[in-house]
């Protein structure tokens, strides 16, 4: 084991001492934990001497969440990312249409079809390398795309505190057909690109535009259309590079023409439209057998930093966080003759993170039961019901840092429902109110499970560069 102590500046008044503890955690393993020596410096009064306080152990490791709910996020993410560390995640993003402005009366005899195209516009949003082309195909699904619902039999602590209804989550199949109704490859200009326009193949056109002049039941209203289409899954090609944010209001667009009553030749435009948000998700899937995390699965989701050479990682829509435990903590907060003022908790970042993958602005602790389930987040010290956000905190070329108050959490680790937690290091799982502008409420949208952000943790050799404050009043 390793230890390293650090010493207290004593500043005595009414027979107490305080304490700035700077806790290294820089690595803390499951199968060998690095505890840290505190003590005190007796620089200014020999006769005081050193006294050992306590040892405090923290294991990091990486953790791989149950699916997560991925639908009614308000962003379709379609592709696939590697990078040697952590694996290849790839999403495809799956919808549901209705009948949007399909209406029969308003096309005439004499229109003729021109093409049937799926836009999809960006939202700005990528995960990746975005200077190669990019492949999308467009598959029609053939199961009805279903909810998953909540079991109201089982207690509330057995599934993620964010998991508050029936959704779709991130790992569900729904079978599609083989061949494509549109491809499309595109360089993906994602700040500049409007939009993109998939054209879909002559038989599927044709056939949706004869229902539409015939006046069919089959798109008379969405249930019926349902039925006879159940949907579109968004296939990214095996080669592409990054993954992308597109917009969830999406159209199938049926561009026709015919002639007016001048004779003149006059294009017309209707379109299906997703009907319900709920029913558009991604589908994540992840490949990390050539990366030290192959061995995390959802049977197997922990790996500790020994045996990933010091690497941990969190991300989003694949559900994976950096676990944060202090098995010994509790020891010295139970201390009667210790008095703890102020906590932090703080977690570097790489100064120098690959090109296409930016480290995420704000990150969030959730708070994991015994049985590694999200019950909780820790609270804003500011604002009433909402998670503490830290904020990525960049200064010149030292490494960006995020910073939290952990004293709310170190005063409830005495009581009986936080005993045996955890903390996971996470992207915000649901939206976090951050003010107002202009009268509106502004919030930073629930990352976790609408993006791809990835975050792998400034290490120092094979440690993860995690240091915990703590200043205290010891009385003697």
């Amino acid at each position: 084991m390793h230890y390293s102590k650090i010493n207290m500046i004593k500043n005595f008044k009414r027979r107490s001492i305080q304490f700035l503890l700077p806790l290294f955690t820089l690595a803390a393993f499951v199968g060998c934990n690095k505890d840290i020596s505190l003590s005190l410096d007796n620089s200014r009064d020999e006769t005081i001497g050193v006294v050992p306080i306590d040892t405090v152990s923290v294991k990091v490791s990486t953790y791989q969440l149950d699916p997560l709910p991925t639908s009614n996020t308000g962003t379709i993410l379609v592709g696939k990312n590697s990078n040697a560390v952590t694996g290849t995640v790839k999403s495809t993003s799956y919808m549901r249409l209705g009948i949007g402005t399909i209406n029969s009366t308003a096309i005439p005899d004499d229109a003729v079809l021109d093409s049937v195209s799926l836009v999809l516009s960006p939202n700005k949003y990528y995960s990746g390398d975005t200077t190669k082309v990019q492949k999308i195909a467009v598959h029609r699904v053939t199961d009805d795309i279903t909810l998953t619902p909540i079991d109201p039999t089982q207690p509330t602590t057995s599934r993620p505190f964010y998991v508050t209804a029936a959704s779709i989550f991130s790992n569900k199949k729904f079978a599609y057909e083989n061949t494509p109704l549109a491809e499309l490859s595109f360089n993906p200009r994602v700040k500049a690109t409007d939009s993109l326009f998939f054209k879909f193949n002559s038989t599927i056109s044709n056939e949706l535009f004869r229902l539409i002049k015939d006046g069919d039941n089959r798109i008379q209203n969405n249930t019926s259309f349902q039925e006879y289409f159940k949907g579109l899954a968004l296939v990214p090609d095996n080669n592409n590079t990054a993954i992308i944010g597109f917009k969830d209001t999406v159209f199938l667009q049926v561009h026709y023409s015919f002639e007016n009553n001048e004779g003149n030749k006059t294009r017309g435009k209707q379109y299906f439209a997703i009907d319900s948000k709920t029913y558009q998700y991604n589908q994540i899937e992840t490949d990390r057998s050539a990366t030290k995390f192959s061995s995390m699965t959802l049977s197997n989701p922990q790996i500790d930093v020994e045996k990933t050479n010091g690497n941990t990682f969190l991300e989003g829509s694949s559900g994976v966080v950096a676990k944060i435990e202090f098995p010994t903590l509790l020891s010295l907060v139970n201390d009667p003759t210790i008095s703890i003022n102020k906590v932090e908790l703080v977690i570097e970042a790489e100064n120098n993170p690959l090109e296409g993958y930016e480290q995420p602005s704000n990150l969030v602790l959730m708070v994991a039961n015994s049985e590694g389930t999200p019950v909780s987040a820790l609270a804003s010290l500011e604002t009433a019901n909402a998670m503490q956000v830290a904020r990525l905190i960049k200064i010149g070329d030292a490494n960006g840092k995020y910073t939290f108050n952990l004293i709310d959490y170190l005063n409830k680790i005495k009581t009986t429902a936080y005993k045996n937690t955890s903390l996971y290091l996470s992207l915000p799982p649901l939206p976090v109110p951050v003010g107002t502008v202009g009268g509106t409420s502004v919030a930073i949208p629930p990352q976790l499970s609408s993006t791809a952000n990835r975050l792998i943790l400034a290490k120092d050799g094979n440690d993860p560069r995690i240091k915990l404050n703590i200043l205290y009043t010891k009385f003697q």
